[in-house]
């Protein structure tokens, strides 16, 4: 349960990181937008719930797709072939940025390690 916290908590600190960066905030929004027109759409035409909804639009663009649901009508099944595509390229661009942030931090880190210890010098015997 711990790892799902650090986890959670280092995705938060790349969002903020990233929040300067205009790319991110086009992708982050774009990927709500998608998230939320698919959710509004499985509501209103497959007559899901909204809680369904939004589980089969995030695993629908994060490619997962567990199969437990499926849409039922033709216009359903159209929609989510062109909301795979679209969802897809998107996913990846905001979570590519996501790892550019945690990677570039975790960089900054070390050297900022490193020049720590060339300022204490060698250690004394």
């Amino acid at each position: 349960m711990i790892s799902l916290y650090i986890s959670v908590l280092r995705l938060i600190k790349a969002i903020y990181r990233s929040w300067n960066v205009p790319h991110f905030r086009a992708g982050l929004t774009l990927a709500v937008l998608i998230l939320l027109s698919g959710t509004i759409f499985y509501v209103r035409v497959e007559g899901w719930t909204w809680i369904d909804a939004l589980y089969f639009s995030a695993a629908t663009m994060s490619t997962v797709g567990y199969g437990d649901l499926a849409p039922q009508t033709d216009i359903g099944k159209i929609f989510t072939v062109i909301y795979i595509f679209m969802g897809i390229g998107v996913f990846v661009a905001l979570f590519s940025q996501f790892a550019r942030a945690l990677l570039k931090y975790e960089d900054q880190e070390d050297r900022e390690d490193r020049a720590d210890k060339k300022k204490k010098g060698p250690p004394s015997t």
